[in-house]
């Protein structure tokens, strides 16, 4: 039988069983009394008869208990997992849904990036109104990434240009012609560069 949540709920079949059980045991006291064939029950008998019988309806009932136990275990683990999964589902349909928004904001990320660089992003309405919308986007788990003089990373750069240089040791970013974009740990953008390579 289901409930209105759509899991399996224990059925009533344990519960005809534990009765099917009862009216055996009843049925085996009966027999132990016409197995006397003087008509007379002897206490001791009576009693042993008795106690066969709790005994058998005890372990009955446990047996019963024990199946409505594990399956509300079962219920359970399967309702923590759908929850576990359920919210993994919202958490990365958001960080889509933010990415999307990043990706159609980039050509205005990169005008902002390219202002700042050239000094025109110091004063004035133009830089609050830059820094108001970067702010935001910080909020959501939005960062700009790429830097001169950091190490060249292939996961995080593209190499635009790369030229031989005495001045490094490992493959290293010498310009940054766009800047990276990323939430959190995907990647929205990589950042494109300029790359010195050790000679």
């Amino acid at each position: 039988m289901n409930d209105h949540t759509g899991f399996n709920t224990p059925d009533d079949e344990g519960a005809e069983s534990a009765l099917s059980d009862a009216a055996s045991i009843i049925d085996g006291a009966a027999n132990v009394l016409d197995a006397d064939h003087d008509g007379h029950i002897s206490p001791d008998e009576l009693a042993d008869a008795d106690e066969a019988a709790a005994g058998s309806a005890l372990d009955a009932a446990q047996a019963t208990a024990a199946e409505h136990l594990a399956d509300l275990q079962r219920l359970q683990a399967e309702y923590v997992n759908y929850r576990k999964r359920v919210d993994r589902d919202r958490a990365i349909a958001g960080e889509l849904a933010t990415a999307r928004i990043i990706e159609s904001l980039i050509p205005t990320l990169d005008d902002i990036a390219a202002a700042r660089e050239h000094g025109e992003l110091e004063e004035g309405p133009f830089a609050a109104i830059a820094a108001k919308l970067e702010a935001a986007l910080a909020q959501v788990g939005w960062e700009s990434f790429g830097a001169p003089g950091e190490v060249f990373d292939p996961a995080l750069h593209e190499a635009l240009l790369s030229q031989p240089s005495a001045d490094v040791t490992e493959p290293t970013i010498v310009t940054v012609a766009q800047p990276g974009h990323r939430i959190a740990d995907r990647i929205v953008r990589p950042a494109r560069v300029i790359v010195a390579q050790p000679e």
